[in-house]
């Protein structure tokens, strides 16, 4: 066949079936760099030669006769005018590729439910696996949950990069109409660290939730109700000591008063095994600490020096605990430790309301009589309250424990405590526990 001169069906076929008979392929041309290689199994495919910035290229344009000669030509025209423009016709066709995959996970994740990519919703909880390993999992479970009750159903759908300033306003001003002034705050915060993310990962340009601060109403922080007064402090010891409840409550809410642990998983999860108490030593683990993630993980446990006082009371409910392991097994599921609320309501029926002292009140409780009445030292306070030093320097050098002086601490409050509960005339102890 004459360089130059046009295909037709006939040549094509005479060269499928020289391949066959030769077992070679064979090659022919058509106008403008279009041919077809025949191959000796019976299929011809198409191909494109062209030459960009002065780059000679192949282009697979299908294969015969599937991709007949008029189609062939058809997109051999369609290349051409691409390459004309100055566009590589084998990456616009990788581009296309790309497109229709995008398309195609699109569907599929809008079928199924899921954030689609770019979304604030996808790149929230992308952030949120990335940053959910350094938290303790109730924290990381309050943040998603944050997010998906006040965040995802307003702006979770949108492109990250369109969301602007006053769009991300709109949604926390429905937290401050609801009431919920510091939620409108921790949410702008959270946003915030969800567009930064965004930011660096090349997805949005800025961060809209920078700037709204001082565009919400401020918020008064509310502290946990609690009791500091000794003489009303000795009346709720009182109260405790008439409860008629439950035993293995009873013991909990005196004991809540005597070490001051946080009442969530550091004390109504306590079991048995973390006490020795023929040493009066209660080592609660690193797991259930208020810490980060890290700290949970390689932090050590938290020592709780037992006063006589706690230790008497531990031996009095251990008969009735110990087949469960749980210190404060719950009352109709023995295997679970007693709810979160199990003390605010024994508070509650023995008339001490949310308006006056709860359960975690009792930690400001010890802070405040401690140091104001007993004059004990803040650090030894501070570290039996399992507070971190407050700079980072001194998280770094200082370990000091303070162990014999918490012990003594603990000893002297439990007896301050017998003291209020008598009624006995409150006075402050020069000096002691030091």
């Amino acid at each position: 066949m004459a360089a130059g001169e046009l295909l037709t069906d006939k040549a094509i076929k005479a060269a499928l079936k020289t391949a066959a008979e030769t077992g070679k392929a064979v090659k022919v041309k058509d106008s403008g760099g279009l041919y077809l290689e025949a191959q000796p199994s019976g299929a011809g495919w198409w191909r494109l030669r062209y030459w960009l910035a002065g780059k000679e290229n192949r282009l697979s344009l299908g294969t015969y006769p599937d991709t007949g000669l008029k189609d062939a030509r058809l997109k051999r025209d369609e290349a051409r005018r691409l390459v004309l423009a100055g566009t590589d016709p084998s990456a616009a066709r990788k581009a296309g590729k790309e497109a229709q995959r995008q398309q195609a996970e699109v569907q599929r994740l809008a079928a199924a439910g899921e954030p689609l990519p770019g979304s604030f919703e996808e790149v929230a909880r992308r952030w949120h696996a990335l940053r959910s390993h350094e938290w303790a999992p109730s924290y990381a479970d309050k943040i998603i949950a944050r997010l998906q009750g006040k965040v995802f159903p307003y702006i979770g759908a949108r492109p990250v990069v369109d969301i602007k300033p006053p769009e991300l306003l709109a949604l926390l001003r429905r937290c401050e109409a609801a009431g919920i002034v510091e939620t409108a705050h921790r949410v702008r915060d959270t946003c915030s660290e969800v567009f930064r993310f965004a930011v660096a990962e090349g997805l949005a340009e800025s961060d809209p939730a920078r700037d709204l601060a001082g565009a919400l109403r401020r918020h008064t922080t509310k502290h946990i109700a609690s009791i500091t007064d000794p003489a009303r402090f000795g009346e709720l010891l009182r109260a405790i000591a008439g409860y008629r409840g439950t035993p293995v409550v009873k013991a909990a809410l005196n004991l809540a008063a005597l070490v001051f642990l946080r009442p969530g998983e550091e004390l109504r999860c306590a079991r048995w095994e973390e006490f020795d108490l023929a040493a009066g030593t209660w080592l609660v683990p690193a797991d259930r600490m208020k810490r980060r993630q890290a700290g949970k993980l390689y932090g050590p446990d938290h020592l709780v020096p037992l006063s006589r006082q706690a230790v008497d009371i531990l031996r009095e409910l251990q008969p009735l605990t110990i087949r469960s392991g749980l210190v404060f097994q719950g009352e109709r599921d023995r295997g679970k430790p007693i709810s979160n609320n199990t003390l605010n309501a024994a508070l509650d029926s023995l008339g001490f309301t949310s308006a006056e002292h709860r359960a975690h009140g009792f930690r400001a409780s010890a802070r405040t009589m401690l140091h104001e009445r007993l004059r004990v030292a803040p650090e030894v306070i501070e570290a039996q309250l399992a507070h971190a030093v407050p700079d980072a320097l001194g998280r770094a050098y200082n370990r000091t424990t303070f162990e014999e002086q918490r012990r003594d601490l603990m000893q002297t409050w439990a007896d301050y405590l017998d003291r209020l509960r008598a009624g006995a005339e409150v006075v402050p102890l020069r000096g002691a526990a030091a």
